[in-house]
């Protein structure tokens, strides 16, 4: 009890800081609240609570036990200068197959690649552009005789001329990353109403309500160019106000519901590295004839399993969390097993529960 509200606390004190060093970003970003737009402040006030609230869920996760055990020593191999030397190319090829690609959803289908990538680069795209211009980061300014010059927290960048197509590629940034949402969510929806599997166990707050809210998003926000560009302003009042309110119930959502996985997905990166790490250490111990540290295997067919010090550590988080699994008598627990052997032995245990006969 003692150790949750010691974590609560420290989840506490993270949100707090998150949203004081964001305010103070903001005044100081938009110098002194001179380039902030007041008819903005429902996604400042979005983002701040969003970032607050993945603060706190995020200190939460990384402090439960089975997290934290691999998040420390993911940090203890990155850290190491033997280990950058060893596996310099896996965290950026990690990075690239696991977050900006997603390949390995390629493997799974074609369809489903598109739907997440689509949605991910749709989401990031359109976060990049909107908060810096929410908090008064960025702004625009008009130069003679036809140019826009870009400042970054009060400091001149670059400018770039009118009537270009790169001038209309950066004004339309937001369009892109709708029609991005729009590519991935048609890709779910088609997906959640034909797939038997989804619609037996998907729910409409987990599953589609958040679906639903990129898509009111993708659609107001094409609106609000199609208000401009076609429709003489017609609506753009109303558009805007429908369109930021989407905005700030999805942006209030994102800490609680499923797309937080998106900020636990690169913890895998540390998962990757420690696993490389402790199996290449095994591999190094066996070309050594290091009998003391033996290759892990399982203890009935003899496949090989990830690493020792990864079973070391599955056991002590299992342990940590109040969970055994011994088997009883020499078969010690279930954790020295290779997955096919699982399935065997709990194929076994089913048919003595059931007086060795199959219902």
């Amino acid at each position: 009890m003692w150790m949750e509200a010691g974590r609560r606390g420290l989840a506490t004190l993270a949100a707090v800081t998150t949203v004081l060093v964001l305010v103070v970003l903001i005044y100081v970003g938009s110098d002194e609240l001179r380039n902030f737009d007041s008819a903005l402040v429902g996604y400042a006030f979005g983002t701040v609570f969003a970032a607050a609230g993945l603060a706190y869920r995020s200190t939460l996760w990384v402090g439960r036990p089975p997290t934290w055990r691999y998040f420390s020593a993911g940090w203890r191999n990155f850290l190491s200068w033997r280990n950058f030397r060893r596996y310099s190319l896996l965290i950026p090829r990690a990075w690239w197959t696991d977050i900006f690609a997603q390949t390995f959803i390629l493997r799974r289908s074609f369809a489903r690649w598109v739907m997440h990538l689509s949605i991910f680069w749709g989401v990031i795209i359109s976060l990049l552009i909107t908060v810096p211009l929410t908090f008064g980061w960025f702004r625009f300014t008009f130069e003679e005789p036809d140019d826009y010059r870009v400042w970054f927290f009060g400091f001149s960048t670059v400018s770039f001329p009118l009537e270009t197509v790169l001038s209309w590629v950066i004004l339309h940034g937001l369009d892109f990353s709708a029609v991005l949402l729009l590519i991935g969510v048609g890709i779910a929806f088609w997906r959640r109403s034909t797939d038997a599997g989804l619609l037996a166990t998907q729910s409409y707050s987990w599953d589609l309500l958040p679906l639903i809210l990129l898509f009111a998003i993708a659609v107001t926000g094409l609106a609000l160019t199609a208000s401009s560009l076609l429709w003489e302003g017609q609506m753009y009042w109303f558009i805007a106000l429908t369109h930021q309110v989407v905005v700030v119930v999805w942006l209030m959502m994102l800490p609680f519901g499923k797309f937080f996985h998106a900020i636990e997905r690169p913890a895998t990166i540390g998962v990757t590295l420690y696993q490389a790490v402790t199996e290449g250490h095994e591999r190094d111990a066996e070309v050594r004839g290091d009998s003391t540290v033996p290759r892990a295997a399982c203890a009935s067919c003899g496949r090989a399993l990830p690493s020792r010090q990864f079973i070391t550590d599955l056991k002590g988080t299992l342990d940590d969390l109040g969970q055994r699994y011994e088997l009883g008598g020499d078969r010690g627990v279930l954790q020295d097993y290779c997955p096919s052997c699982k399935r065997l032995l709990r194929g076994r245990a089913y048919f003595q529960e059931a007086g060795k006969r199959f219902v």
